[in-house]
């Protein structure tokens, strides 16, 4: 295979600046919360010896308390857990115990409910009191995983990685202490508008959606109970997903000029916009974090690997949160890679082998693209003033709610339990 990309005179391969470089066994870029979970993993698999790298420059700064909030599903809570990192993380967290799902136009008094869920899965495929999914803000996520790397002796630079160049026998890297490194495996996990991926000459397929949401964090009168709320309008899903205490997150999706204009508002009239969507079934409510809107979008790469390089999270594929889905698929990743990589490293394989990195794209890709397809199709139904449309979705709805077989279908996929599922995602250290 031809190398990803012109090499670097300094780090091409027998220069002898490749000679004098330092040795790790995986570089990876990008510290976020798909790039710090795979350091753990790969720690986990590959054993106390191995040399993990991970360089992002954000590391030097402060985590950022910005209000947002992932769902962490079922499984990527048994990977955490079985990482160790959920312990920093479980009193942070909030299960999801009950789901809504209702239809209506913004200025509609009744909102009429045509799906719901209450309680576990009749299949077993959830653990006695586990919850399909639990909410956590990124912060805490982050800070946890931090903690947890920090202690497993992984590499941590505050560096940007600035060149690189793969060949059969490993990538050479330069980064911005001028550095040296070379490694068995190059991974990106440095987001949507992955540097590594560019580099790499790997084409992305893209298309925004013209929507922002608008994300913050809420306290409120009563207790929530462990209860989601999505309310479907027609400028895009209004959700309210449960965090300790009487606090929740929101997700709150808005064409982009429409999101820009409400953060702008004066607090009384964002307070009265807030007010008309969230309702009064938890008494008065208020922001405790400032919104911020982040434009939404479709992505997808058009492979997930190559010379020596895997493509994970964000770097991979970006979709809607209309499923909250978005992170999970990325930790979904890191199981997959982190258990192909360590299968090949326990028979002395070269585990950046094209067959094992082909492993890794088969293992992810047609999932990613049915959960990409699939939220691209909800929010183009769901996202529009259609009456016809309108009254086509509440029927689906309300059919899928009488169907206990398929309603537990979406449940267990929503808690990442189905197909095949990695070890982690099921709670079996590698």
């Amino acid at each position: 295979m031809a190398s990803l990309n012109a090499p670097h005179p300094e780090f091409a391969p027998g220069a002898a600046a490749t000679a004098a470089a330092a040795r790790a066994d995986v570089a990876i870029v990008g510290g976020g919360l798909a790039g710090l979970s795979l350091a753990l993993a790969l720690r986990q698999g590959l054993g106390p010896d191995a040399d993990i790298v991970l360089f992002d420059p954000a590391l030097a700064k402060p985590t950022i308390e910005d209000g947002r909030a992932s769902a962490i599903a079922a499984g990527a809570r048994r990977l955490l857990t079985t990482l160790g990192a959920w312990e920093r993380i479980s009193r942070e967290a909030e299960p999801i115990r009950s789901m809504v799902v209702t239809d209506s136009r913004t200025k509609d008094v009744a909102r009429p409910t045509f799906l719901t869920f209450d309680g576990g899965l009749e299949d077993g495929a959830l653990e006695p009191g586990e919850a399909f999914a639990y909410m956590v803000p990124n912060a805490a996520l982050q800070h946890a995983l931090v903690d947890c790397a920090r202690a497993a002796g992984i590499d941590l630079r505050a560096e940007a990685v600035d060149a690189f160049a793969a060949d059969r026998s490993g990538v050479s890297l330069s980064s911005a202490s001028g550095a040296p490194l070379r490694a068995q495996l190059l991974v990106a996990c440095d987001g949507a508008r992955s540097r590594i991926r560019a580099m790499a000459g790997i084409a992305n397929v893209s298309w925004g959606y013209g929507q922002s949401g608008i994300t913050f964090t809420v306290e409120h009168e009563r207790p929530h109970e462990g209860r989601a709320e999505e309310h479907f309008l027609p400028a895009g899903p209004f959700a309210t997903l449960p965090l300790p205490g009487n606090r929740s997150s929101i997700v709150w999706t808005e064409r982009t000029a429409d999101a820009e204009r409400l953060v702008a508002l004066p607090p009384v009239l964002f307070q009265e916009e807030l007010e008309q969507r969230f309702g009064h079934r938890l008494g008065w409510v208020k922001p405790v974090s400032k919104p911020r809107p982040y434009p939404l979008g479709f992505a997808m790469a058009r492979t997930f690997i190559g010379e020596r390089l895997a493509l994970v999270g964000d770097a991979a594929h970006l979709i809607h949160p209309i499923a909250g889905q978005g992170l999970n698929m990325g930790l979904r990743d890191v199981a997959a890679l982190a258990e192909a990589v360590t299968d090949a490293a326990r028979v002395g394989l070269d585990f950046a082998a094209p067959s094992v990195l082909e492993r890794y794209q088969r293992w992810r890709r047609f999932d990613t693209l049915a959960m990409g397809v699939a939220t691209d199709g909800l929010n183009r139904l769901f996202s529009n003033h259609s009456d016809a449309l309108r009254a086509v979705r509440d029927v689906g709805l309300g059919l899928v709610d009488r169907l206990p077989r398929l309603k537990g279908l979406f449940i267990r996929d929503a808690a990442g339990l189905t197909g095949a599922v990695p070890k982690l995602l099921r709670g079996e250290a590698l």
